[in-house]
């Protein structure tokens, strides 16, 4: 027996060792880890199970046949647990074929993507490869096309998360577009379709890797990221920090981690937050952190659209979806990019039963010809559809100005957020007092004296809360320095809402 149980020693320790010592060592230059290492750093000391270890690919043409097979084939997969909580997990390994897809390579992903459903556990994958094995033509294809079914069948049932740790080329970009998170590492990972000798020869572009589809483009202009962080090590704890705030499904409810922070704490540093001049910008993260238990934000997308902020808090120990407007950029207008980010991080929320509070500092729509050839009109229909189908408990605060219909989409009374509050210094109107008087009184533009008064009368008339607070679209106007004391009580009062939707088979978004 003994001797039996050494030869599993040994056949371990050659599957741990991957492509080899050699390969290892190209890994770690690179400031790369390897698929096993990454996987230790993301899950509990000692919570690994790894499944299929000696899985090996049975392709013989074009001289595979030759070659030496290496047990895994170019990815770990398996599951653990990350404070605790089930997770599956598979990693692509770069020093085994490059990490390339084969048949029996997407075999193994997809075993733990059908167990991560039937546990109804969060899955992580860390990519690292070079798109499909060659070799195996379209073979490796099909079995890109059992991942992505899959990844359609998760969406909205368990949280998925891509980590690109290196290259993410070809078919396999398409996985992680399907995700809900998307994270990459400065530097030394890129994703793109095509790379950069491919587009050299088609469009006779000269690109670098980097430049085509490393982490600052994907986070800062195409949006496809949502962070990057500037190693393996950081990433990966950043990826922990996520899945604490995240439920296990969309059946579990959000986590309730212990905290000391009292949900009816004041700060009334807040009273002063907003400036007195309506034109002078604050910071409304300052608002958020000031909220949430311990300060502590996890924003998505921070480097994309800043003029709206999106993120994860927790209240009382409870994880919330912030969306606000952020004055400090563009005035915390809403323009394309900023209704694309927000929406689709509503439907994140709404999908896994996460509550919603929303800040309010909007002064309308970005104008302008490159919005609306871009498609403002329907992107800005996103976010109002998103927040409209939204079953979520939706509380809404507004700090300054909401104008025009940008107030409709911010998550107003009309579209069906639960609570609206207002501090005194809101402003809620069609536009700002100037704009409407110049518009309404027209005929007296020439006399200063008279479009002043009209402005004043319009502004005291239009530009406080209480017009609205009037009307019921305002439930209370509050004290800046209790929003946090008035935000925990709504959402444990809300934690009990349902909301009866009509049946249909799915939505028609404004995509």
């Amino acid at each position: 027996m003994r001797d039996i149980l050494d030869k599993l020693d040994a056949r371990r320790a050659g599957a741990r060792l991957g492509g080899g010592e050699k390969r290892i060592a190209a890994q770690h230059k690179r400031g790369k880890l390897t698929a096993r290492e990454r996987l230790e750093l993301l899950l509990d000391d000692g919570s690994f199970e790894e499944f299929d270890m000696f899985v090996e690919h049975r392709c013989t043409d074009f001289g595979m046949d030759k070659q030496p097979k290496t047990p895994g084939d170019g990815v770990v997969t398996g599951w653990g647990t990350v404070n605790g909580r089930t997770v599956f997990v598979f990693a692509k390994d770069f020093t085994v074929f490059g990490g390339s897809l084969s048949e029996t390579h997407a075999a193994k992903i997809t075993k733990i993507q059908d167990m991560a459903l039937r546990m109804r556990a969060p899955i992580v994958g860390l990519f690292d490869a070079g798109g499909a094995r060659i070799q195996e033509g379209v073979a490796a294809l099909g079995g890109y096309g059992e991942v992505f079914k899959r990844n359609v069948a998760a969406s909205g049932v368990i949280p998925q998360i891509s980590v690109i740790m290196g290259p993410c080329a070809g078919g396999d970009v398409y996985s992680p577009a399907m995700t809900d998170f998307i994270f990459m590492v400065r530097d030394t990972s890129y994703m793109f379709v095509t790379g950069p000798d491919v587009v050299k020869t088609v469009t006779n572009e000269t690109v670098t890797a980097e430049d085509l589809g490393g982490a600052r483009v994907h986070t800062a202009k195409s949006s496809i990221a949502d962070g990057a962080w500037d190693n393996d090590v950081e990433a990966l704890l950043q990826v922990r920090r996520l899945i604490d705030f995240l439920p296990a499904n969309n059946q579990s409810g959000v986590p309730h981690w212990p905290t000391e922070d009292d949900g009816r704490r004041h700060d009334d540093s807040l009273d002063t937050l907003v400036p007195d001049n309506p034109n002078t910008p604050y910071d409304i993260k300052e608002l958020i952190l000031k909220v949430a238990d311990e300060g502590d934000f996890f924003e998505i997308q921070e480097a994309f659209a800043k003029n709206i902020v999106t993120g994860f808090i927790r209240l009382e120990g409870r994880t919330v979806g912030v969306v606000a407007n952020q004055p400090m950029v563009l005035a915390g207008v809403l323009d394309s990019d900023a209704s694309r980010k927000a929406a689709r991080f509503v439907r994140f929320c709404d999908a896994f039963e996460i509550p919603i509070v929303t800040f309010v500092d909007v002064p309308g729509f970005l104008p302008g010809t490159a919005q609306e050839y871009g498609g403002l009109i329907k992107h800005g229909a996103k976010l109002l559809y998103a927040y409209s189908e939204a079953t979520v408990p939706l509380v809404t605060v507004i700090t300054r100005k909401a104008f025009g219909g940008a107030y409709d989409v911010m998550a107003s009374k009309h579209v069906g957020a639960d609570i609206n509050y207002a501090w005194p210094s809101a402003q809620i109107a069609v536009m700002g007092a100037k704009g409407a008087v110049e518009i309404i009184f027209r005929q007296d533009i020439g006399d200063a004296a008279k479009i002043a008064e009209r402005t004043r009368e319009y502004e005291d008339r239009f530009m406080s809360p209480f017009v609205a607070a009037e009307r019921g679209y305002v439930d209370e106007v509050i004290m800046p320095h209790s929003t946090r004391r008035r935000l925990s009580r709504a959402l444990t009062m809300l934690r009990a809402k349902k909301a009866e939707t009509v049946w249909r088979k799915h939505d028609n978004i404004p995509l």
